[in-house]
């Protein structure tokens, strides 16, 4: 179910055709055209848990009971800070129900970000929606290998604990460029029943990228499933590693989005020579029919206005 920040009147339209709403009030794919209005209330979305992971990364517990009691590994929100504030996804890392609480992994890479790493415990987060996407195909195959590098990480977590918790055997591969960008590495090692580390600089675990430690583990032993979450890069090399040992690999892609309703198409991504919507379609895919030189570009095509825009934000805060 959907939560907002406060009682809304939202009409959603889509001329396409891909907006619906199913017996769980959940958005998802339509053949025909919809039109309706939906009246939704929604907590205040208070922070009432703030820590640094690292110099660029937080860790929020946010209150959003609604959301935390229908959130299920995969899923993602929509967030956005201010009334004027621009939308962005955030995977759900994970949830609490006694609590009624979700938990967000933020990276300070752009203002969105940076606007919503400023504010404390207490403060509330102006809309929240979710929980959004499907959410991931949670099945026993055996051996699951799962891959997270950076912030990327944190929405790795619920996949290995709900893989684990399915009867998996569970070998998960954490990689950064440096240490202290390693993340979550306590929860990832309570479920899995092996971890192993890589760093580009050797400063932690072993010395190398992500898919060094893949093939080793695919060497010694079978691979029924492997999954992978990161950046698009990093996807792209792990992807193109797994089909060539032909295990079945699914990738989550964190793409540019703007509703998450699959209205404005900013998330379209090519997947097996067809076009998809992360936000409704995904957001975990067939790794190795995405075409990730069409996505890398898609990402990169606002790389320099992000610059300049949080670079003007942050000498402003300064000033």
């Amino acid at each position: 179910m959907f939560s907002f920040s406060k009682i809304e009147l939202i009409f959603f339209a889509s001329a396409s055709g891909r907006l619906g709403v199913n017996e769980e009030n959940q958005f998802y794919h339509k053949k025909y055209y919809f039109y309706g209005f939906f009246l939704v209330n929604a907590y205040m979305n208070k922070i009432i848990e703030k820590e640094y992971l690292s110099d660029k990364v937080v860790r929020m517990v946010i209150e959003s009971p609604r959301i935390a009691n229908k959130r299920k590994a995969g899923h993602f929100v929509i967030v956005k800070v201010g009334e004027k504030g621009e939308r962005i996804p955030l995977t759900i890392s994970t949830a609490d129900t006694s609590k009624g609480t979700i938990t967000l992994i933020i990276q300070t890479v752009g203002v969105t970000s940076y606007k919503l790493a400023r504010l404390e415990i207490g403060d509330e987060i102006t809309d929240i929606v979710g929980p959004l996407g499907h959410p991931t195909h949670i099945t026993k195959v055996g051996t699951v290998l799962c891959a997270g590098g950076g912030v990327g990480i944190a929405p790795l977590l619920p996949i290995v604990e709900s893989m684990k918790q399915m009867g998996n055997r569970v070998i998960t591969v954490l990689a950064a460029r440096s240490k202290d960008l390693i993340i979550l590495e306590k929860q990832i090692r309570a479920y899995s029943d092996e971890v192993v580390i890589m760093t580009d600089d050797g400063s932690y675990g072993i010395k190398g990228l992500v898919t060094n430690g893949m093939e080793e583990i695919i060497n010694r032993e079978k691979i029924d499933l492997a999954v992978t979450i990161g950046p698009a890069v990093m996807m792209k090399f792990t992807s193109l590693l797994t089909k060539k040992y032909n295990i079945p690999t699914m990738a989550s892609l964190n793409s540019i989005m703007v509703d998450g309703t699959g209205m404005c198409g900013a998330c379209r991504v090519s997947v097996g020579g067809e076009t998809k919507f992360v936000c409704v379609d995904g957001p975990e895919f067939n790794a190795h029919e995405i075409d990730f030189d069409e996505l890398l570009m898609r990402l990169s095509a606002y790389k320099d206005s992000e610059v300049i825009a949080s670079k003007n934000y942050l000498e402003n805060k300064s000033n």
